[in-house]
């Protein structure tokens, strides 16, 4: 059982992704590691849940290979159990479900796209991956795609499948260079989805943490973080109060404002002000078979709406005894209030669409009506000046996660790389302090 103390020389704040790995690149360069999270379990959005059986995580998960994210987890030793999807995906326009092409053949036969589009997605698909993506300059998604596809059909299809990989509902704010980034990772098949969930790859990540001597401890919440000449004291929920010498704020730009005392005079208000949160509502169920085995498509993307469908159990395991499958499917939701109800109301006609007699094989489910599936992204606002890792004002305060991205980072590689970034900084700033000393 873990011992708190009242001295350390770092406090991390969140126990999810970001302050998991942080933790560990700090405690393996020998600093003492305090990992506070408030709730019960580790994870924050990674975290997985168990029903009838069957791992579900929060939403569509999928880890996406040959980025920040990867290099990271192998610097860490994490190695991902699952696969990478077969390329089988639906496009849905009109309430009609075509085949989406992804080779030759199946261009060729495709009811989607005219002549015309069938040669120019032909040509799209090759130019794609000879892209430098870091020559594209600071213009939108939007912008790059309205010059570079002239076909509105694959514009439609480019669109849905960004919506998709990045969770970005606003092509006209996306960083044209992180989007397109994405979008060769996607062709490329370097989408993986994981054994069990990502809750696979949390446990791997505490226990690596625990290894390396990190203090982990659940159900402490901070209520603030106030800095000194000598650090930051940090007083607890329950009364009990901690110094540390620096602190990493792994939580969402909201929080992080709400925990520091004197956070209008940083720019940690800034940065939550200029931030893009996007919501969605997820619609994650239990099947006890895939009832049109015919058309297991993995993956369905609404061109006309933002709405998609994922089957991670067409080649991950998501049960015990691997004969359950997991269906999510997930609407994007813009910045108004919208109606729950109507919601998973839509999410199940959509599935009715694609997966016809699913009612029936329903074993268990969890509707989340609006869920925060990212803080912020790349955005063209953002003119390359990003937030963190260290907060400016307070030196020793430093910020991680999905809203502390640069340019080409989306989702989990936003999150793992901002972690080291953080953890880095401080570590070297440690040795500068140490030497000067």
């Amino acid at each position: 059982m873990n011992v708190l103390k009242t001295t350390y020389d770092v406090v991390i704040i969140g126990g999810g992704l970001s302050g998991l790995t942080a933790s560990i690149y700090l405690a393996k360069a020998g600093l003492s590691v305090l990992l506070a999270e408030k709730s019960t379990e580790l994870g924050g959005r990674a975290l997985t849940m168990k029903k009838n059986g069957a791992y579900l995580n929060l939403g569509v998960h999928a880890f996406y290979q040959d980025g920040k994210g990867e290099e990271v987890l192998r610097e860490l030793g994490v190695e991902l159990r699952g696969a990478n999807p077969p390329a089988s995906v639906a496009a849905i326009w009109n309430n009609n479900i075509y085949s989406l092409p992804t080779g030759p053949i199946q261009l060729l036969t495709s009811r989607l796209f005219s002549l015309t589009g069938k040669v120019g997605l032909a040509k799209f698909m090759y130019k794609l991956g000879k892209i430098d993506t870091s020559k594209l300059g600071r213009i939108s998604f939007r912008e790059w795609a309205e010059r570079e596809i002239t076909d509105p059909m694959i514009r439609h299809v480019v669109y849905a499948i960004s919506r998709t990989n990045t969770f970005v509902p606003h092509p006209e704010l996306h960083l044209a260079s992180t989007a397109v980034r994405q979008l060769q990772r996607t062709f490329g098949g370097k989408a993986f989805y994981m054994d069990r969930g990502w809750s696979s790859l949390v446990n791997d990540l505490k226990q690596r943490a625990e290894r390396a001597g990190v203090t982990i401890m659940t159900s402490h919440s901070v209520g603030e973080i106030s800095s000194s000449e000598d650090g930051f004291q940090l007083r607890l929920a329950n009364g009990d109060s901690i110094s540390a010498s620096y602190v990493i704020i792994a939580t969402g730009p909201a929080d992080a404002c709400k925990l520091v005392k004197g956070a209008a005079q940083t720019s940690l208000v800034h940065w939550k002000e200029e931030a893009h949160t996007i919501k969605a509502a997820c619609l994650d169920l239990v099947l006890s078979r895939l009832p049109q085995s015919t058309s297991s498509f993995v993956a369905g993307f609404w061109l006309d709406a933002p709405i998609f469908y994922n089957n991670p159990t067409s080649v991950a395991t998501h049960s015990e005894d691997g004969d359950l499958t997991v269906i999510h499917m997930v609407k994007l939701l813009g910045k108004n209030p919208s109606n729950p109800k109507e919601d998973e109301r839509q999410l199940e006609q959509a599935l009715d669409l694609i997966q016809p007699g699913w009612r029936k094989e329903e074993k268990a489910r969890q509707f989340l009506p609006r869920i925060t599936v990212s803080n912020d992204f790349c955005s063209i606002d953002k003119k390359g000046i990003y937030p963190g890792p260290e907060v400016p004002e307070m030196k020793g305060l430093y910020v991680a996660g999905d809203w502390t991205g640069h340019e080409g980072e989306v989702l989990v590689d936003t999150v793992l790389a901002s972690a080291r970034r953080a953890a880095l900084a401080i570590i070297n700033q440690h040795a500068n302090n140490k030497g000067a000393g």
